[in-house]
């Protein structure tokens, strides 16, 4: 089995296939992480791929071992959805419509639950500081440790760790209020 610190490093010398595997390997966290920011499915594949070709094309830039790649690919999705915002400036609530599509469960009534709790979170998640979004999004719904947070953001580890603390208090507070 290949690592990934080998894959980078052949995307690095300009290797496509190692770039394909990547792509593959990243996508759907940093789908979903631009998912939440932006919430708009069409928006979030549009987004998605311009953080991939942006990608492609400073890969040669990029330090190995300097800062993970994840952080590094993570960090160019960080500054799209900047970018987006300020550029489209629009409210960016979610309907039950547009939220992501359930994978695996085929009753409507578990559909439909999940869609509702998923749109209950994502109205508790505009409520809080951009801050604790942010860090909310990295850590829970893109997966990354709280270092490779810390970089993305360029903010201490510590930092991040209070933002996440009190964001996912808020949370709670926010949503055992609309139950």
């Amino acid at each position: 089995m290949v690592n990934e610190e080998h894959i980078v490093q052949q995307a690095v010398n300009g290797n496509q296939w190692a770039f394909t595997q990547l792509y593959d390997i990243y996508f759907d966290r940093i789908y979903r992480y631009i998912y939440v920011r932006v919430k708009k499915q069409a928006e979030a594949e549009d987004l998605t791929q311009e953080v991939f070709i942006k990608a492609l094309k400073a890969i040669g830039s990029y330090k190995i071992g300097k800062t993970p790649f994840s952080a590094w690919l993570f960090r160019i999705a960080h500054n799209q959805v900047i970018d987006h915002v300020r550029k489209y400036a629009r409210n960016l609530e979610t309907s039950l419509d547009d939220a992501p599509p359930t994978v695996g469960s085929e009753d409507p009534v578990t559909i439909t639950e999940q869609r509702f709790e998923v749109a209950e979170l994502n109205a508790a998640m505009m409520e809080l500081p951009a801050a604790q979004q942010e860090v909310i999004s990295l850590r829970f719904v893109a997966d990354l440790p709280i270092a490779e947070v810390a970089k993305i953001l360029g903010k201490s580890e510590g930092t991040v760790k209070a933002l996440q603390f009190n964001g996912t208090v808020s949370l709670r507070k926010l949503l055992a209020g609309r139950i």
